[in-house]
């Protein structure tokens, strides 16, 4: 066996020291999975703070949700997943256009399928997080089936069929390749979608975890049940930043899995946490703290006339037609006058059962 001198010690350290950096900064490729051709960028990624990117979708893939991209001192953490494994993948590969460092934590902020199913690309040694509830519905398949997942993806075959025959019917020849294009995204959106095999979070917690990463802080939080019954909040105390999901968006967050009166509630822990910005699991980041009061005003509202319809008797797509929100517009602008989700009222309705 050879004898290590002087001269070759200080080598060997650095080879070694090298082959730790490689260990640590390395991530497998992954090939690309069905469904995730596309033209162009899939994201936008909007620096928020230095380090913290909201990660939006161009429209280029079909993503879904945003989300929320951490880089720390060794790695990155990655807040929700998309809506497929051909999202995520697009995901990773642009995020080293921001850094080669690898993604070993994600945490889900709550069990639709818009923010995790992209899941299952990751590399055994990403750490994936979520609340107690967010894994048993996955487990249980409820990420994969339900009034909500099969309005907005059960839907998908008769979307793609209802733009084949748009396209056979447009004489506009702009407007027929316009159809075209969207029928291209659409199929690969199915392609992707038929790829899933969900894959629960691997660690979870029932109130709070704090991760340490060199020198920042991140907070997991539960504040109680809201949009689902598992939301997670993600605080960054010194960068002043709060990423919410879809317990609170910068418009009106769907409700047909939501707990409306708890709802209320919960966002009222948000306003007892420092922050500047909110990231939300959909729209664009934004600074106005009075939108948690303008939002909990809706909720209770929508209550309600919901409470109100049902105890009259009024069938769910009935009061979906009547419920008026419109002493909300000057909050959110696309109330234009009477009817509201009908998926959000038999939600209400399906409680007011339950506690009868």
């Amino acid at each position: 066996m050879a004898r290590l001198t002087s001269r070759t010690y200080p080598i060997l350290m650095v080879a070694l020291f090298t082959f730790a950096c490689e260990i640590e900064q390395s991530q497998p490729e992954i090939p690309p999975p069905p469904g995730a051709e596309y033209e162009g960028q899939a994201f936008t990624f909007n620096e928020i703070r230095q380090g913290i990117y909201h990660a939006v979708g161009t429209g280029n893939l079909v993503v879904g949700a945003n989300s929320v991209v951490i880089v720390n001192e060794k790695d990155v953490l990655l807040v929700d997943s998309h809506m497929t494994p051909a999202a995520e993948w697009a995901m990773m590969r642009e995020l080293k256009s921001i850094t080669d460092k690898p993604i070993r934590y994600v945490v889900n902020t709550h069990f639709h399928f818009d923010h995790l199913h992209g899941n299952q690309v990751f590399p055994d040694d990403v750490e994936i997080i979520g609340h107690e509830f967010t894994r048993e519905m996955v487990v249980g398949g409820k990420s994969q089936s339900g009034r909500s997942y099969d309005a907005f993806v059960g839907t998908l075959p008769d979307q793609i069929a209802q733009l084949k025959a748009r396209i056979d019917t447009t004489s506009d020849a702009e407007q027929q390749s316009e159809l075209e294009q969207r029928l291209i995204v659409q199929e690969r959106y199915l392609a992707a979608t038929n790829s899933i095999e969900p894959a629960a979070p691997t660690t979870t917690l029932a109130q709070r975890m704090t991760l340490f990463r060199g020198d920042r802080e991140i907070r997991l939080l539960f504040f109680g049940r809201g949009h689902t019954g598992g939301d997670v909040v993600v605080h960054l105390p010194q960068e002043r930043v709060l990423v919410t999901g879809d317990l609170l968006t910068n418009g009106l967050a769907y409700m047909g899995d939501g707990y409306l009166t708890e709802w209320v509630e919960t966002l009222e822990f948000l306003k007892g946490l420092e922050f500047d910005i909110i990231l939300p699991g959909h729209g664009s980041a934004f600074q106005e703290k009075e939108k948690i009061d303008y939002f909990q005003a809706y909720l209770r509202d929508f209550q309600r006339q919901a409470e109100r319809m049902h105890g009259a008797g009024v069938s769910a797509a009935d009061a979906a037609q009547r419920i008026d929100m419109s002493t909300h517009s000057d909050h959110y602008a696309n109330i234009t006058g009477p009817g509201v989700s009908l998926l959000a009222v038999q939600r209400v309705y399906e409680l007011l059962d339950e506690n009868n």
